[in-house]
């Protein structure tokens, strides 16, 4: 997609805008974070002050001659990027650019003995078994007693707002949205998202994840119920392929998501329990993709990746980044219907986000007004406001 005036890709160059906040200070408060998370050794401390600096002074600096994936960072836009301050490069890309080589500092690709050490696990551990989990997943013990629609609906207010709504069920309530003046969810296209997953209708689901933790486990509370509704005949989760992000998903957060629904009484367990079984017999697959963790738009996906997300019935997308990767992030005029910048999408595709960065399509002229008069630009960023967003082909 060339880029127009009307919606310009989004860069971090601008002093006080929240792209340019994300690169000067959350950035390096991450790197300070990681450092004190493990007793790492001298050469990954300097390597993280290294990157410390470079991130407060410097440019992007291209990767090591036998990176393991040099090749690929060169078709993602290295070469074109290197040398260029980390403020005047696309914010989607600058920010990808980071956590790789964050990675590389904290020596994730050995060889050597931190080589795969994930190194936000203690961050997503912590959040996972938090003891707020336990109150959520208590929670689904009133879900059985419900007819199908209505637990439908509050898995899939769950799925949306990960661990800020208790579910979800907060929400589930018929027309509460609507009695606000300036809508917690600010686009429901839930109705066509459901005409696609009828009962016994033998679809194909793919969902792409965020994060992982508390976030993860409704997303896979959701692909339970598809999956034992008849809703979907077989699932596909999409997962990061190395950590990502801080706290993206990746396989091994979700065996410990499994393993945490497992260890839990009641409906939780028994959640598990189809979840555990679809694995082994094929109906639900976990799949990560090289391209899930690429500094690019969707619309730049690979032939592989494009044909896979033809096959489904339909593709989920998760999260703020996904949406930000499906839709470009662009500085879309907010009233730009959610079909244009996903035209190009080879299959039926929705979005599932909680906003917390600026790009937005798919609003109505009221709601934004709406939005704009009782919050200012807030509104985009603070994760107050979600969004359920479909276009069928």
């Amino acid at each position: 997609m060339a880029d127009t005036p009307f919606a310009p890709v989004i860069l971090g160059d601008e002093p006080g805008s929240f792209p340019h906040s994300v690169l000067a200070e959350r950035h390096p408060a991450i790197i300070r974070q990681v450092r004190d998370a493990f007793p790492y050794g001298p050469g990954q401390h300097r390597a993280l002050d290294e990157l410390l600096k470079s991130c407060a002074e410097g440019a992007v600096e291209p990767l090591p001659a036998d990176a393991p994936d040099g090749d690929r960072w060169q078709e993602w836009g290295l070469a074109d990027c290197a040398g260029h301050s980390w403020y005047d490069v696309p914010w989607l890309w600058s920010e990808s650019y980071f956590y790789r080589r964050l990675l590389e500092a904290v020596g994730w690709f050995g060889p050597g003995a931190w080589q795969g050490i994930d190194p936000f696990r203690p961050f997503k551990r912590a959040e996972l078994d938090a003891p707020e989990t336990n109150a959520e997943l208590a929670a689904l013990d009133a879900l059985p007693g419900l007819p199908e629609q209505e637990r439908a609906r509050a898995l899939l207010h769950g799925s949306l707002w990960g661990n800020r709504a208790d579910l979800g069920f907060r929400l589930s309530a018929e027309g509460a949205e609507a009695q606000d003046p300036v809508p917690a969810l600010v686009a429901d296209d839930s109705a066509d998202l459901w005409s696609l997953l009828p009962p016994d209708g033998g679809a194909t689901v793919v969902l792409v994840a965020d994060n992982a933790g508390r976030e993860l486990v409704p997303d896979l509370l959701l692909i339970a119920h598809l999956l034992a509704e008849g809703r979907a005949a077989r699932a596909v989760l999409h997962v990061k392929p190395y950590p990502y992000y801080v706290s993206d998903a990746t396989t091994a957060d979700v065996v410990d998501a499994l393993h945490r629904l497992r260890a839990a009484p009641g409906a939780a367990g028994e959640y598990a329990r189809v979840l555990w079984s679809a694995t082994a017999d094929g109906r639900l697959a976990v799949r990560a993709h090289p391209f899930s963790c690429a500094p690019l738009p969707y619309e730049r996906m690979p032939d592989d990746l494009r044909a896979e997300f033809a096959a489904a019935t339909l593709t989920v997308f998760k999260g703020d980044l996904n949406y930000r990767r499906l839709v470009g992030d662009r500085r879309w005029p907010p009233t730009t219907p959610f079909q244009e910048p996903t035209a190009y999408f080879p299959g039926p595709v929705a979005a599932l986000r909680t906003l917390k960065s600026e790009v937005i399509t798919g609003l109505s002229a009221a709601t934004e007004a709406a939005l704009v008069a009782a919050e200012g630009h807030r509104w985009r960023t603070g994760g107050t406001h979600a969004l359920i967003q479909v276009a069928l082909k």
